[in-house]
């Protein structure tokens, strides 16, 4: 396995933040209007050669109840799909991890399918111990993140869930 890179210059400032939202925005927005056709792989960093699947990860916000849509890259595992909270290895870990905690029942949108039920939980140390060196595989720039951060990027385990049944009320 490669040594991890360097850390960047400037990686902690606020602006990075902001341009990773900004990424993201169209990220989604590229992949909902393609169903999944284009943003639905990753090609930077170590993605260049060997591209990552990337997923839609809806989430609600823990404080505010608004619905928030992320593209994240993902692992199969059996018939669960894992997904990192690394955020490019910055400080504190992304507030859709925060949100998942606080409502795990979610959907993810995968290329060439919508809406997957899922439950969310972090991965035991003991799965991550598992998991870890298989994402690193998938995504070798993960063990840079987490050489550039304190805090130890957590796993997110999505697991299948049977979809809600109409019981005469509109979710919304």
């Amino acid at each position: 396995m490669a040594q991890p890179k360097a850390k960047p210059e400037g990686l902690d400032k606020p602006i990075v933040a902001t341009i990773i939202k900004y990424a993201a925005k169209a990220n989604v927005a590229v992949f909902r209007a393609t169903n999944g056709r284009i943003g639905s792989t990753w090609r930077i960093g170590a993605g260049w050669r060997k591209p990552v699947p990337v997923l839609l990860l809806d989430h609600v916000g823990r404080r505010s109840g608004t619905t928030y849509t992320t593209p994240l890259l993902y692992m199969v595992d059996g018939e669960d799909v894992v997904i990192v909270g690394s955020q490019g290895g910055l400080p504190k870990d992304p507030q859709w991890v925060h949100n998942l905690k606080a409502h795990p029942d979610t959907t993810v949108h995968l290329r060439g399918e919508r809406a997957r039920p899922v439950t969310a939980r972090i991965a035991t140390s003991t799965e991550r111990a598992v998991l870890w060196p298989r994402l690193v595989q998938v995504y070798a720039d993960f063990d840079s993140y987490q050489s550039w951060t304190d805090r130890e990027i957590p796993v997110v385990v999505l697991e299948p869930r049977a979809p809600r049944q109409a019981q005469g009320t509109k979710e919304g």
